[in-house]
């Protein structure tokens, strides 16, 4: 903990060493500006409902197996599902990931936008700057 504090407050001095008192900086709340965003949460509901599917798998391998009771065939239905929920579950996380990816992407664009129009040479989380900076974060357009 105190290693990671200790690497917050050195990449704030080095940031802050970097900027001239002539440039123009601006914070924005990231996470106010993830957690506002439609397009996360509809990433969220979309990703709550595939979990709603993976655990009906889980439970449709609990009652298959329950049924059998010879050994083989456990065995069998034990690894066809468990190769069924890790596929899925698999491709559920890429998917999600490649998604929050873009919406991510998506965000970080804006602020640039942002940022090029109003003239700010630096952009910073309001998470890592200590102290200054324009807040903008009620200016970025997000879905």
């Amino acid at each position: 903990m105190k290693n990671r504090i200790f690497v917050i407050f050195l990449s704030v001095i080095v940031s802050a060493s970097c900027v001239n008192a002539d440039d123009s900086i601006a914070v924005v709340d990231l996470q106010k500006i993830v957690s506002n965003s439609s397009q996360v949460k509809q990433l969220e509901r979309e990703h709550e409902k595939k979990l709603d599917e993976l655990n009906k798998i889980i439970i449709n391998a609990r009652g298959a197996i329950a049924n059998e009771t010879d050994n083989n065939k456990i065995i069998q239905l034990e690894d066809k599902y468990t190769h069924e929920f890790n596929t899925k579950r698999s491709a559920l996380e890429n998917e999600y990931n490649t998604k929050l990816a873009a919406i991510e992407k998506s965000i970080r664009d804006e602020i640039e936008k942002k940022a090029r129009k109003d003239n700010y040479d630096y952009v910073f989380a309001k998470s890592v700057l200590l102290y200054g900076g324009k807040d903008i974060t009620n200016e970025i357009n997000v879905k």
